[in-house]
Formats: C-alpha cells, structure tokens, sequence
C-alpha cells in the first residue's frame, strides 16, 4: 500500500489568507496528500505568510521553529505577501526550504519532488508586475463560516501601505465563477459566506483581464444574494469611498446579507489622512455611518485605525480620539503603526517614539471595549438569528448573530453549525452575552 505524504498548514494575517490556504490545501490533497492538523507530525509544512506589521514577520519565524520541533526532517515552504516581500530574508530562516512568490504559491505543488531538506532555501519569485492575473479561492472545511475570494491586489497607493507591492495590482474574479464558487460552498452545508479581498469595492475592475470594469460591487452583491441555499452573506472589509449608498440600502433589504460592516477609517484627523493618501476625508465616513444608522438601525459596524503614524502630534491623535468616540460605531480593531521598507511613510519626518504609540493604541484598545459594551448592551431585550461555532471552549459553545453579537452558551454538539432564533437576555463578564432559545433549528 502507497505511503501518502502528511502536509500541515498554517495561516498568518487576514481573510483572504485563509481562503487561499484552504485553495493550496485543496490542490494537495488532489494531488495525493493526506491534510493534518498543523499540530500534528506531518512530512511537509506549507506557512501562508503576512507582512502587515512587524509582528507577523516575527511570527512566521516562530511558527518555523514549531515546525522544526514537530519534525526536524520536514520540508517547510513559505508563501504568502512576506514571501513576496522578502524572499530572500525567508530563505535564510533555518529550516526554510522552499519560498514562492505572488505567481507561483498556487503552484507549490509543481515545486516540490521527494521533500528532501535543502542546505539552503530555494526561492522562486517573480516581479510584482508580473502578478496580474486572478486565481480563484475560498476555504471549506476550516471554520463554521466560509472565505470566498471576489477580488486581489490594490491599485491604491497609501503610503504605509506593502500590500500593492506583495499582491499586484487590483484584479477580480469573473462574476460566473463567485457565483459558481458560492453554490459549491453552499452545497458543502457552509451557513455563511464572508466576501474578501484586498480592496473588494473595487469589485470589476480586472474581470476577464480588462482594466475596466465589467461589473460593480453593488451587481456582485445584487446576483450573490439570488443564490439558492445561502443563508448569510457578510461583507468583509470595504473602503468607505467605495462602499456606496445603493450597496448600503440593498443590503438593508436582503435576503441574505447581513447588517454588519467593517471600514477602514485609519485616521480621524483629515491631515493625517492626507498624509496617508487616503482617498477620502473624515466627513465622508460620518456620512458612511449615518447612512447605514439611517436604514439599519441595529447594524454592528466595525473600523480599522492606525495610531502612531509619522507626523501624528498629541493634537491629531486627540482628533482621532474625539472623532471615534462621538461616532456611532460598534468596535475598533487598533494597528500600532510599523515602518515597512519600501513604503513612503517609512521615509517621513515626525517619527513618534515607540512608547507614545503603545500608549494611543491602549487608549483606542479600550475605547473599543467601551463601545462594543454600549453596542452590545443596546441589543439586549432583542430578538436574533445565531450561527453556532463548531469549538468546545472551556465548556462553552459561542456563535455570532447576524449583527455579530458574540454570544454564548453550555457546550452542546448538537448546535454546532446551526442557525437558532434567540433573544439576548444578558452581557457577560467576558464581554459575551448570554440568551434565551425562542424557536426550534431553522
């Protein structure tokens, strides 16, 4: 009998990661691999990398280093943005022995022959220029919800910003194939749908390898929500000067997407913003928010903030402050700013000592806590639909309902991946909130 090879994955950074790794994985297991937890002893072990923020490049060395404890002998190969970044830097991490750039992690498997160990790691990378065609993804199989990739690279030009340099210019799936991608999901008996991407409000742009737009997000949005067996679709994140009044309203009239938005803000001082070159002023968030508060009273919406940008004075970052606490939103995911290299910003006067931006990231850390209570705590005596996860944590199971109120409840199996009616009835002590059942399994 055939010895199959053993390959393990692990995924660093966002979404749209996931789905990929999900998609490599899938290509193995075609090619005669059996999958196994990255815990597990395995005779290769594929990392998908992310080089947002210095952290994560750390990390990747440290997953490296449990690799290496798991099995000594195992061919380790990294892929991913860092590998497209910095290939070189990869290569040298001991234990290294393969590197793919943008163009080739789809094709590790035509990399790889018998998993020897290289003496050094080999590298195959391309220019990112060279990065302007689309590869489908999404993930099955990893987690209660599904990842499905509408979209990559970013014609944007932010200047702390290596993603454009990492993933290419911005280019999308043709719409067929989201649409194609979604019903084999839905038929996987997957409850939710999350669309990602690098910038998917740029939706279209890309399609059939044209530099125009073929279809807009709002048309994309409008076709997935006629698909059968769907139950929920959620929008990742989206730019605010590309997530349009129309995308908002069909989305409060859906069969299928949720009230929840995630937007970038970055900044509340409209200098700071220009520094960025974001392209949008703080004015058209508020008007974002209020627009969604207008048609969705209940919706959960979700900003990204940068604290500690080069030229961020006490003034800026007070404007910041000011400006999140008096928005209606429902929490803060906080980025301390790094420098990247090859990025304008890491170039730039004002440099803020590294004790001030762990200072503002504690301060906007528990600014979100604060609102994610008020938000939470505004819910309660309501009633929602909640998607079970699939883990045991410490005795209890945990779901989100549509408007991701994360709730929770005594472990039972039988919940796990189903979709019931509750009433929210309490916050926990752990920033939970806890319910009662209203109906049977939907």
């Amino acid at each position: 009998m055939e010895n199959r090879k053993k390959v393990a994955f692990y995924t660093l950074g966002c979404k749209l990661n996931f789905s990929e790794t999900s998609t490599i994985a899938r290509n193995f297991e075609n090619e005669g691999f059996d999958r196994v937890d990255f815990e597990e002893v395995a005779d290769m072990y594929v990392i998908n990398t992310c080089s947002v923020t210095e952290n994560a490049d750390k990390q990747f060395k440290q997953v490296v280093r449990k690799a290496m404890k798991l099995n000594d002998r195992a061919f380790v190969a990294a892929v991913g943005c860092y590998a497209q970044l910095k290939p070189e830097e990869l290569a040298a991490v001991d234990g290294v022995d393969l590197v793919l750039g943008a163009t080739e992690k789809f094709k590790i498997t035509d990399y790889i022959n018998d998993l020897s160990k290289n003496d050094f790691g080999e590298v195959h990378s391309c220019e990112i220029s060279e990065a302007d065609f689309y590869v489908g993804s999404y993930s099955i199989g990893d987690r209660t919800r599904a990842f499905l990739k509408v979209q990559d690279g970013c014609d944007y030009k932010c200047t702390y910003c290596t993603i454009p340099l990492a993933r290419g210019i911005s280019r999308s799936d043709e719409l067929e194939n989201v649409l194609n991608n979604a019903k084999e999901i839905s038929a996987q008996n997957i409850k939710e749908i999350v669309l990602t991407g690098v910038n998917i409000g740029d939706y279209g742009k890309g399609e059939f390898g044209n530099k125009k737009h073929e279809h807009t997000f709002l048309e994309l949005v409008q076709e997935l929500d006629k698909v059968e067996g769907i139950e929920r679709l959620r929008i990742s994140s989206i730019e605010p000067n590309l997530l349009k009044n129309e995308t908002i309203e069909f989305v409060s009239k859906s069969r299928t997407f949720v009230p929840h938005f995630h937007i970038p803000l970055q900044s509340g001082s409209n200098e700071i913003l220009k520094l960025m070159k974001r392209r949008y002023l703080r004015e058209i968030y508020t008007e974002r928010v209020n627009k969604i508060r207008e048609v969705m009273p209940d919706a959960c919406i979700g900003v990204d903030v940068i604290v500690g940008f080069p030229g961020e004075t006490d003034e800026y970052f007070l404007e910041t402050y000011h400006f999140l606490n008096d928005l209606d939103i429902s929490y803060l995911h906080v980025f301390t700013y790094s420098e990247r290299d090859n990025t304008e910003a890491a170039e730039m006067q004002g440099i803020i000592p590294a004790n001030v931006r762990a200072k503002r990231s504690k301060m906007l850390r528990s600014l979100s806590v604060k609102k994610r209570r008020a938000f939470y705590e505004s819910q309660i005596g309501t009633n929602r639909t909640v998607l079970f996860e699939s883990e045991n944590k410490e005795g209890y199971i945990h779901g989100f309902t549509e408007n991701y109120v994360r709730v929770k409840t005594p472990w039972n199996p039988e919940l796990s991946n189903t979709l019931r009616e509750i009433k929210l009835t309490k916050l926990d002590e752990d920033g939970s909130v806890r319910f009662d059942f209203i109906d049977v399994q939907i």
